[in-house]
């Protein structure tokens, strides 16, 4: 996704991005500049849970939606009335 879209974000701007949006998409919504978003996910202090997919990092729109529109009801289809997302933490391998 590219963060060249608008440089304030409305929730039907948030809800369009799908289910899950890039690092810097994310940031851009939240109003984090580029290199400050990708330092945070690397220490893991990102204001929102980061998934790594290789060397990428995803972030869950859901959670974007909590904090651009706490009233909603956190999901995307807007039909639930208590949707939680909890990310996935992968197994950590240890190469012995």
């Amino acid at each position: 996704m590219s963060t060249t879209k608008p440089s304030i974000w409305t929730v039907a701007d948030v809800r369009a991005l799908g289910a899950v949006t890039d690092l810097p998409t994310a940031a851009a919504v939240l109003g984090i500049g580029r290199s400050t978003a990708y330092a945070l996910a690397a220490a893991g202090d990102f204001p929102v849970p980061v998934l790594r997919v290789g060397r990428r990092y995803r972030v869950a729109v859901a959670y974007l939606l909590a904090i651009v529109d706490p009233a909603s009801p956190g999901d995307l289809t807007g039909g639930r009335s208590e949707a939680s997302i909890e990310p996935i933490r992968p197994p950590v391998r240890r190469h012995d």
